[in-house]
């Protein structure tokens, strides 16, 4: 990197950001292992505990585009301290929670502490990396993620039972407080820049936005809440919980979307591709073991082997993924990802018929680093179009759309899944009538990719010859939308990241 007094090194900043994004997914992963000991520790049904983990997904859902808006308000910087503050102060509390209450309470805040994780090292990596180097950033985030979903669930046995399920909260709270340590010390106060002080936050906004997602949330949960819930109420109550969003953002002087930053086509386009692709990708969680047990007749230990090649290949695959969106630009990447992305999808719904279990890994193998290069390029597209006044609040529509995606899959493609194999369920049905359902269930999920890389195609018309570059959006100011304050860019200016020396 390039000596520059103003700028912190990267390689520390890096560790940092990466660090974060591992205790995010840390923190969903490993406390699925833990709940049969919490039955048995706290004497309550499955059902109840189950909270355990909804709890943190709930809670990140609906707070993580606060999360990305507090960013802009009070800086990237200090809004990952605070994160990070949080987040370890959470585990602790789960750690010495004495009632199952208390520990499900702790793991909403955790959730709280992880959304800022997940949204901030996106924001702070657009402000301190070079412009020709996001790609790579983005794809060591998604490697860090994927490590962490896939490490999550061994990890947290292995705790577990060597010193009881206390002990995976207590090593959460270290590696927060280590990530913390090195985040103070890596990035400096003036590496990032925040937004005026005056700015105020849409709380009208923000509550009700927090009511919608997690009426959508209960409704595609289903009946892992242990709620007795009518889905379709449920659906309904959100539609009109977002109509009254709209409403309020469109009035609200400083509103925590701006409704404007939504109609744009490209922020749209690439907010609806991530939601299409964490659907489907969703599917081979919640249907592939399914079908691996009852389809091909493995053992849960054989299936959750199988399960574990696609964590792992996009472990493997991230990091590449980030460097050929550096290197060949980010439209031909996100091509590229959507392309392979979607034949993967079609090889999950027929090798697994011809080849058996050797099939289905391949399957996978080819799938998931396509998915790793989509995610690359379309997490570098949005946060090189971003403004720096939004660069928070987008990278929370990111991973809401994300998060969205997951729930839709886990309800939609599932749904789909057991519609197909008809009355007789699962436990009725012959291993080959499983195995039509499985082929239409993922057919019917390389049609969404499709979709996603017909979104792209249609993207791609105009865009300039530069390969990571976005035309940045025109916002209308926060504070006064009527006036439309454009982007120095788009007046003909430098952007204040131009000219940047390479790091």
């Amino acid at each position: 990197m390039t000596a520059n007094p103003d700028q912190p090194a990267r390689g520390p900043v890096i560790i940092a950001l990466a660090g974060a994004m591992l205790l995010a997914a840390l923190g969903s992963s490993i406390a699925t292992v833990a709940l049969p000991t919490l039955v048995r520790a706290f004497e309550t049904s499955a059902a109840a505990v189950q909270w355990v983990v909804l709890a943190y997904l709930l809670s990140i859902t609906t707070t993580i585009v606060l999360a990305g808006k507090l960013g802009d308000m009070i800086g990237h910087r200090r809004s990952l301290v605070i994160g990070l503050v949080v987040f370890s102060g959470a585990s602790i509390l789960c750690a010495v929670a004495p009632t199952l209450g208390v520990l499900i309470a702790g793991r909403g805040l955790q959730g709280i502490g992880g959304a800022i994780l997940m949204a901030m090292p996106l924001s702070i990596a657009r402000e301190v990396v070079a412009k020709d180097r996001i790609g790579s950033a983005m794809g060591l985030f998604g490697t860090m993620s994927a490590i962490g979903t896939a490490l999550g669930p061994s990890l947290g046995g292995m705790l577990i039972a060597g010193s009881g399920w206390r002990m995976a909260f207590v090593m959460l709270a270290i590696s927060g407080a280590c990530v913390l340590a090195l985040t103070l010390r890596a990035i400096p106060a003036a590496a990032t820049r925040s937004a005026p002080p005056s700015r105020r936050l849409d709380w009208p906004g923000a509550a009700v936005l927090a009511i919608t997602l997690m009426l959508y949330a209960l409704a595609t949960m289903g009946g892992t809440t242990g709620l007795a819930l009518p889905r379709g109420s449920l659906l309904v109550l959100a539609c009109v919980a977002l109509a009254v969003f709209m409403r309020i953002e469109a009035r609200a002087a400083s509103p925590l979307v701006p409704l404007a930053q939504l109609r744009d086509r490209r922020t749209a386009i690439s907010l609806t591709m991530n939601l299409l692709i964490a659907t489907v990708m969703m599917a081979t969680l919640v249907v592939g073991p399914f079908y691996l047990s009852f389809g091909l007749g493995m053992g849960e230990v054989a299936t959750g082997l199988v399960m574990a090649i696609g964590p792992m290949t996009a472990a493997v695959s991230g990091v590449p993924a980030g460097r050929m969106t550096d290197r060949i630009g980010v439209p031909a990447t996100l091509m590229l990802g959507l392309i392979q992305t979607t034949i993967g999808l079609i090889c999950l719904a027929w090798l697994p018929r011809l080849l058996g279990v050797v099939g289905y890994g391949l399957a996978l193998m080819l799938l998931t680093p396509g998915f790793q290069l989509f995610l690359a390029a379309n997490n570098t597209a949005v946060m090189l179009g971003a403004v720096d006044a939004r660069r928070g609040m987008l990278s929370g529509l990111l991973g809401l759309s994300r998060n969205l995606g997951f729930m839709t899959g886990a309800s939609v493609m599932s749904g789909l899944f057991i519609a197909l194999l008809g009355p007789q369920g699962i436990s009725g049905s012959t291993p080959a009538g499983i195995a039509d359902a499985f082929t239409i269930t993922f057919l019917a999920a390389a049609g969404l990719s499709g979709g996603a890389l017909l979104l792209a195609i249609s993207d791609s018309h105009g865009r300039p010859r530069y390969p990571g570059w976005r035309r940045p959006v025109v916002p209308v100011s926060d504070e006064a939308p009527s006036t439309g304050t454009a982007h120095p860019a788009a007046a003909g200016q430098r952007s204040p990241h131009e000219g940047r020396p390479p790091q």
